[in-house]
């Protein structure tokens, strides 16, 4: 099977390419195309590419753009880099939990403002929604630091280590029951603002919201309004609507909004993590076995 790279050539994916028994190839030759651009400059795929192998595991651009269908196959890299999404996610909790980020940016003795707001982890119910592969990461995790987990999937399907695990239509159950919130979810017309004023309002007041999925599962200005009155205590976003998140904006006034600029899964050694997945699809590929993350075009991801 002729797989090509795209838009450039990667030492660590061709490898995964010959190691699974690819051999590569330009474009107009190629049978898949392994795809680590973005959807801009997505090139005219030739009639005979019958599968497309998608680096990222966000692949709503693609969505947007027209360009998944049922023609061929496609697949994406959800759950490859969930370790290092899950790190940060527990990392975004403790920081707020410890308002490491007040004490990072204060440059004198502040025990007595500070004190009143410092909360642990321990002893708490971490509200994961959409509960995936980033999820099941951080329940070993957040139970080492003697929290609990309340786990949100699509199926209901229970979560190995979830207290709970409750199925999407049942969401709602979560916003008051457990202490702090994180947001995994795929990016779906169902998912739009899942976090709105409503919601907010339900969360109890020494909540602490993490979003590491897309930026429009937040309504940003209930967040806001949220963050000022004190109706939850902080939120850590490294994904933002809109995105980038503009200068001025009043997300960046809050001492109670930590901003990350899309960097819970670091670019660094992207590749490399990622070939082992490549090499095992193409191995699927070629035996006609179910490839790893496939997308569904019907669903969204």
């Amino acid at each position: 099977m002729r797989i090509h790279i795209g838009p450039e050539h990667d030492d660590h994916l061709a490898a995964a390419v010959v190691a699974g028994g690819g051999t590569l190839s330009a474009l107009d030759d190629a049978d898949a195309l392994v795809w680590t651009g973005g959807a801009e400059d997505f090139p005219e795929l030739p009639d005979r590419v019958r599968w497309v192998q998608l680096t990222f595991a966000g692949i709503e651009p693609f969505f947007r753009a027209g360009l998944i269908d049922d023609r061929r196959m496609w697949a994406n890299a959800s759950g490859v880099y969930a370790d290092n999404v899950a790190e940060y996610a527990v990392g975004a909790l403790l920081v707020g939990l410890r308002q490491f980020h007040a004490s990072v940016t204060a440059r004198e003795w502040t025990k007595d403002r500070l004190d009143p707001r410092v909360r642990t982890l321990h002893g708490s119910t971490v509200a994961i929604v959409g509960c995936g592969g980033i999820g099941r990461a951080m329940i070993p995790r957040l139970h080492a630091l003697g929290a609990e987990v309340v786990a949100v999937n699509r199926s209901g399907r229970p979560v190995d280590g979830a207290k709970v695990t409750l199925p999407a239509e049942r969401a709602a159950e979560v916003w008051s029951t457990a202490d702090h919130f994180v947001i995994a979810a795929p990016a779906t017309a169902a998912t739009d603002r899942l976090v709105d004023a409503a919601v907010l309002t339900e969360m109890p007041e020494t909540a602490w919201l993490v979003n590491v999925a897309r930026g429009n599962l937040v309504d940003t200005d209930a967040l806001v309004d949220a963050l000022k009155t004190g109706a939850i205590a902080g939120a850590v976003l490294d994904v933002t609507d809109p995105e980038p998140l503009p200068a001025g904006h009043p997300l960046w006034e809050l001492e109670n909004a930590v901003i990350t600029p899309h960097i819970a899964n670091t670019r660094t050694h992207l590749t490399a993590n990622f070939a082992p997945t490549l090499e095992e699809n193409v191995r699927r590929f070629l035996k006609g076995e179910e490839l790893l993350a496939r997308v569904d075009p019907s669903v969204g991801y």
